[in-house]
């Protein structure tokens, strides 16, 4: 598959293709209806009057169907002819799904379902029956989408080129749900690892919210991307430093420092964008200077937004108005940036760069930070919502930390089948967070495999210190941490802290007791007691004993993972967590405080990814009372492998 892959199953009237439209077009992603290519054979078969497998088949095979698939209109085509409303009548529904179980067509019509996946440039949204399980498994994101069989009438019935009755049509959806239930491998069947919506009480707003909301937490979403531009030594990288927030970019005060285009993640205000930093851009380049300026203009080419520098102490230079001449060209939207304004003064040499005829100089000191969160805001203003270039290929992220020597890397090595990572008796071979792909457990999962941590980041120096503070940002880019520890040893208090710093983090969490063929049965007795001891606040997280040397017991990683994903992004429907709220407080009213009886009025689940509870009552509630409703959220939910919030909000008493 060349793009990213969004695939949505489920029955018809379930909303599939009104979600996939919606969700392509914001996207700007291609869509596929697979249901309407059955629909249109189908439509084939009983407009020449063939009824058995062969004579479907052959005649598939003599004529040509072709899917439009832009999402704004989507069309279906047999033989060049928009057939799109003449397979919506009821009689092509109540035959679908006898064609669609054909073995034949349902060969012929999986390979142009593949083909259409793999020629998405960017990305695509499938929708159907068996796209997740058969279609398309190796899919990024993979939902099930349902709803009750009334609600389902209603929504076909207004798709329906024909006026036949909600009645009418939730027969033949019932009849079909049938059919396709009996068959040996049902379409209907869900993906083990698809996220499930019941859609019947939500909007289609609401659907597509939830769904691009699953999609920018995998990070599936392109993002925009901004190119910085301009001469040699104007402050470029300073600037990009500035704007991400931490020092990544080398600065040095010597032109030419920066070469290759190097890209940067960076956030303002939650939203998220691409930073390409440039070498230095000349007019007349020579040797190595010929490939940092083809580098620049291949930035520009790749940006939604260009950012160009400009040294305000030194001011516009004709090699400016070459570089400006360039920009106009590429038809790219343009912010003007006076670097090095550092106080009143400098302003007014700023203003002469109106010249340059790029509208309104914005003025800031990357160096001091002067006016940088000004400019951010006007670049947010500016970007798209949604860029071409992806953050990653969409595959689940897991951070492996640990203290240094506890068999982090010789577990990547291991669950790759081959070497990786370089491996070392020696403690801290790895310095660098490294991104690895690896296929295991039926899913490939990216790890990013990082630097022991020896101590907190503020006692540490040198290397230590930028390891430290990359292991901190793998956990902020991952959705799950595997946290290794070295079960022949004591548990440390390093070790807890590592566990803490997942949780604190928000992400779903698998520890791992690495090295058990070194522990006998005296050490499993001790270590028992010290997880009781030191892990007590974390009795949540799923734990997995194996051997990266030997590989005993990997195969039970990848099931612990999913369940701590899973958990991580689930979501309670609001009428079952107040149903089972009322009974919790029913059976175990809040504590009396000062003499008044606190109520809870109701609860809400505000988030996922680590799952968010508010509770509203009219007074406070004791920590106790708090961890007692978690505690019991969990028995009652489940929510193994992943932290979980509970907060309260004040609400009036009643009037009464």
């Amino acid at each position: 598959m060349s793009g990213l892959v969004l695939a949505i199953d489920g029955p018809s009237g379930s909303g599939k293709s009104s979600t996939a439209k919606a969700i392509a077009i914001r996207a700007n992603w291609s869509y596929l209806d697979t249901g309407a290519l059955y629909r249109a054979v189908t439509y084939l078969a009983l407009d020449n009057k063939v009824e058995t497998e062969d004579e479907v088949t052959n005649l598939l095979n003599s004529h040509e169907i072709t899917f439009q698939t832009n999402p704004v209109e989507p069309k279906i085509y047999l033989d060049g002819k928009d057939i799109s409303e003449e397979i919506r009548f009821q009689r092509i529904n109540d035959l679908v799904s006898q064609i669609s179980s054909m073995v034949g067509v349902r060969k012929i019509l999986l390979d142009m379902q593949r083909k259409y996946i793999a020629e998405a440039p960017i990305g695509i949204v499938v929708e159907g029956r068996d796209i997740g399980t058969v279609v398309a498994p190796g899919a990024q994101l993979k939902i099930y989408l349902h709803a009750d069989i009334s609600t389902r009438a209603e929504r076909r019935e207004l798709e329906m080129s024909e006026n036949i009755g909600s009645e009418g049509v939730g027969k033949s959806l019932a009849n079909r749900d049938e059919i396709d239930s009996t068959r040996k491998i049902s379409p209907l069947m869900q993906a083990d690892d698809a996220a499930v919506i019941d859609s019947t009480r939500l909007t289609l707003q609401e659907v597509t919210d939830q769904i691009w909301k699953w999609l920018k937490q995998r990070n599936l979403i392109g993002l925009p991307t901004i190119a910085v531009i301009g001469r040699p030594n104007v402050g470029k990288s300073t600037l990009v430093n500035r704007m991400i927030g931490r020092r990544e970019a080398i600065v040095e005060d010597t032109p030419g420092v920066t070469r290759d285009r190097v890209k940067y993640e960076a956030e303002w205000n939650g939203r998220r964008f691409f930073l390409i930093d440039t070498g230095g851009w000349e007019v007349k380049p020579e040797g190595i200077s010929e490939k940092i300026t083809a580098g620049a203009e291949a930035a520009i080419a790749e940006a939604d937004l260009v950012m160009f520098v400009v040294d305000v102490q030194v001011g516009a230079l004709d090699e400016d108005q070459s570089l400006v001449d360039l920009l106009r060209k590429s038809g790219k939207k343009v912010i003007l940036v006076a670097n090095k304004i550092d106080n009143a003064e400098d302003e007014a040499d700023g203003y002469a760069l109106w010249n340059l005829g790029l509208g309104e100089p914005r003025f800031v000191s990357a160096l001091h930070g002067r006016g940088s969160g000004d400019l951010l805001d006007l670049l947010i203003a500016q970007l798209p919502e949604v860029g071409s270039e992806q953050v990653d290929d969409g595959f689940r992220r897991v951070a492996l930390v640990g203290r240094p020597n506890v068999g982090k890397s010789s577990l990547l090595n291991v669950l790759a089948g081959a070497p990786r990572v370089l491996v070392d008796d020696a403690e801290g071979t790895t310095r660098d967070a490294v991104d690895e792909l690896i296929e295991f457990g039926g899913s490939t999962w990216r790890f990013i495999d990082t630097a022991g941590i020896r101590r907190r980041a503020h006692q540490a120096s040198g290397t230590d210190y930028y390891a430290s503070l990359r292991t901190q940002i793998a956990l902020e880019r991952a959705e799950v941490a595997l946290v290794i520890f070295d079960a022949s040893q004591i548990l440390t208090e390093q070790d807890i802290r590592i566990v803490s710093m997942a949780d604190e983090a928000g992400k779903a969490l698998v520890v791992v007791m690495n090295k058990w063929d070194l522990v006998d049965e005296e050490r499993q007795l001790v270590l028992d007691k010290e997880i009781e001891r030191q892990l007590e606040r974390y009795p949540w997280a799923q734990r997995v004993n194996l051997s990266a040397k030997t590989g005993w017991h990997r195969d039970r990683l990848a099931p612990a993972l999913r369940t701590a994903l899973t958990n991580w992004e689930k979501r309670i429907p609001t009428a079952k967590l107040n149903a089972f709220l009322g009974e919790l407080v029913g059976a175990n009213p809040p504590p009396v405080r000062s003499g008044k009886q606190p109520k809870i009025k109701f609860a809400t689940q505000a988030g996922t990814c680590p799952p968010k509870f508010v509770v509203f009552a009219t007074g406070f509630l004791e920590t106790a009372y708090r961890r007692f409703i978690e505690r019991r959220l969990r028995e009652e939910f489940g929510f193994d492998g992943t932290p979980i919030e509970v907060a309260v909000k004040l609400k009036d008493r009643d009037n009464d």
